[in-house]
């Protein structure tokens, strides 16, 4: 077991509190902010900042946070003039942070000529739609706009996770949708690809290099991208429509309602799905690396 300690300012350490949520344990350790375990990995934040990370793939997750954007590096983050005018490719990703449901990331090509059509479409940040409203607009979205979306179910979520972290599945996933709409639109090309920022670019690009079709050409990074150009707003659409729709679909297959998000619903849904079929069944579903599993289990133990 191996020990990898990071030290981070008061903003990141709110931040890592925030993202460790689902995993916080109950445990009291003198002067320390939190305690989570995570995928076999403990995580002690202390006051001070300073962050221990213990077990055996500890550096990867220890890397996470050496590359999370801070506010800082958000705001310093520009974009060339008119950048909201021009024809850019932008991407974007959904369901990262649900027990249930896949992981789901689009890239989307909105030409300038056509970004008045997409306004009056309705398209713009996903967060200020309503899920009916967003329902109704990826279909029209992916018959008038060139898209590419890569849908990782849970069952294959679990499969791929131990060989990544979660900045570089993304990074892999991104980059192959980028790759992929790329080749579709060809001749054609945007004048410039911006991705909602999920990691600070250096790491990125660093993830970005062991990739077989690596990007790395005209890239911007900014986060809540879809504020900026019509063409992340339009990804993020298709990526939660798309997100809906599946966790729709396996609520039916399973005979289970599956809610979004990781919160103790989660935690008695997963329990219901144990008692049904084991965690064989519930990795079908289920983010399993995540600690609603861990309560769920309980949760069916206790109903026996």
């Amino acid at each position: 077991m191996g020990t990898t300690v990071v030290k981070l300012n008061k903003e990141k350490l709110k931040e890592a509190k925030q993202y460790y949520k689902a995993y916080i344990s109950s445990r009291k350790i003198p002067y320390a902010a939190f305690f989570a375990k995570k995928d076999g990995i403990t995580i002690t934040a202390y006051n001070s900042g300073k962050v221990m990370f213990q077990g055996d793939n500890e550096k990867q997750e220890a890397l996470l946070w050496e590359s999370m954007p801070t506010e800082s590096t958000k705001k310093t983050a520009t974009l060339p003039a008119d950048f909201a005018q021009k024809s850019i490719m932008g991407s974007d990703e959904v369901g990262n942070g649900s027990y249930f449901g896949p992981l789901v990331v689009c890239a989307a090509y909105a030409d300038k000529n056509h970004l008045d059509t997409l306004k009056k479409l309705g398209v713009k940040d996903s967060k200020m739609l309503d899920d009916k409203q967003i329902l109704k607009l990826a279909p029209q979205l992916e018959s008038s706009i060139p898209f590419q979306k890569l849908v990782v179910t849970p069952k294959k979520y679990n499969q791929i996770q131990p060989r990544y972290n979660a900045v570089g599945m993304k990074v892999a996933l991104h980059n192959q949708c980028i790759h992929l709409l790329l080749e579709k639109m060809s001749p054609q090309k945007p004048e410039a690809i911006l991705i909602d920022q999920f990691a600070q670019e250096t790491t990125y690009r660093k993830y970005l290099k062991s990739e077989k079709n690596p990007i790395t050409q005209n890239l911007y990074f900014i986060t809540k991208g879809e504020q900026y150009h019509l063409a992340v707003a339009a990804a993020s659409i298709i990526c939660r429509a798309e997100f809906l729709n599946s966790l729709k679909q396996q609520s039916q297959e399973v005979g289970i309602e599956l809610p979004s998000g990781a919160g103790s619903q989660s935690d008695k849904q997963a329990a219901k799905i144990i008692k049904k079929g084991g965690i064989e069944l519930l990795a079908n579903y289920a983010k399993l690396h995540f600690k609603n599993t861990e309560k769920a289990q309980k949760i069916a133990q206790k109903q026996n």
